[in-house]
């Protein structure tokens, strides 16, 4: 089972659009999407995410939800914290760096979210409708958690609000929060006009965006050396570790097996777009070498490819 999962998520589309990318930045192409097609896409995939958890949750009773919702949001507090120590213990690196790379690593990657659910769904075991709602839970509170560890240890004099405000009025909160406000309100119902837009261009939509993120991805790898083993190792194992601790106290929420793999996916991701920019607000000095390129040049390919089946195998095994 293991070996056929993995196969199947190497040669998806999305991944191998993801790989097509980075085989285009390697040979030097001119191959990139343009900025406004983009954006525009990362806007679609958050609004379609966030409507159709709405929708979903909007039928899902309150004592299905709390558990998951109360799981998500601890470990949301927990894993930044755990990240820190790990780099500060382990990795000897300073408490601004630590900070700014434990908020990432808290943080969640909307888009290893999107590829974790085709997976499930694609073996046949569709996770719970609910899971978008986990997703903007799990964005916010590792990206305060780590921010207040940077000023609290360091009594920083500086502007903790303004990275703060960066991520609860940026894109992804926004999309993901106001999507799933707009689907609980309008239901099954009211989604159906629109459903076919939402519905039958998303894994098109995400082809694309896979395929430029390659292309970013492997800006990235020029930076392996800079960062370091410890920091690759880092963004191999630790992710390895969160998702294993997520899978094993889904247990005891009531999760399906795809459910608890998707949430172990979700934990043991590290955000590339709210947690950078409200790092970059806030602890401008830290280092973006270290940060962007551990989890965007690392832990970001290691989950899509390889991460995701380890983790439903693990999940079938507690679980199923």
């Amino acid at each position: 089972m293991e070996n056929f999962s993995l196969l199947s998520n190497l040669i998806s589309p999305v991944i191998l659009a993801f790989v097509l990318g980075i085989i285009a930045s390697l040979v030097r192409s001119d191959l990139r999407l343009p900025g406004a097609l983009y954006n525009g896409l990362s806007i679609y995939l958050l609004l379609a995410i966030g409507m159709k958890g709405g929708v979903e949750l909007s039928k899902t009773p309150l004592s299905v939800f709390i558990g998951p919702a109360i799981l998500t949001l601890l470990l949301g507090i927990v894993t930044p914290i755990i990240a820190y120590a790990v780099l500060r213990k382990l990795g000897k690196i300073d408490r601004v760096n630590s900070a700014a790379i434990a908020a990432h690593y808290g943080s969640v990657s909307a888009v290893t979210f999107i590829i974790a659910v085709s997976f499930g769904t694609a073996m046949g075991h569709p996770p719970e409708g609910f899971m978008p709602a986990l997703v903007a839970i799990l964005e916010v509170p590792a990206i305060v958690v780590a921010l207040m560890i940077a000023f609290v240890k360091d009594k920083r004099a500086g502007s903790w609000q303004a990275g703060l405000h960066e991520v609860l009025a940026g894109r992804s909160v926004i999309l993901l929060v106001g999507g799933l406000i707009i689907g609980t309100l309008i239901g099954a119902e009211g989604f159906a006009p629109v459903e076919p837009f939402f519905k039958s261009g998303f894994q098109g939509a995400l082809v694309l965006f896979l395929l430029e993120l390659g292309i970013v991805a492997a800006g990235r790898l020029k930076d392996l050396k800079k960062v370091g083993p410890f920091l690759i190792a880092f963004g191999i194992l630790l992710p390895i570790f969160h998702g294993v601790l997520t899978v094993w106290l889904s247990q005891f929420i009531g999760l399906s097996v795809s459910g608890a793999a998707v949430l172990a996916a979700m934990v043991s991701s590290a955000s590339y777009i709210a947690a950078p920019a409200a790092v970059r607000i806030a602890l401008p000095e830290a280092n973006p070498t270290y940060y962007l390129t551990s989890s965007l040049g690392i832990t970001f390919p290691f989950n899509v490819t390889i991460g995701i089946p380890i983790y439903y195998t693990l999940a079938e095994y507690l679980l199923g």
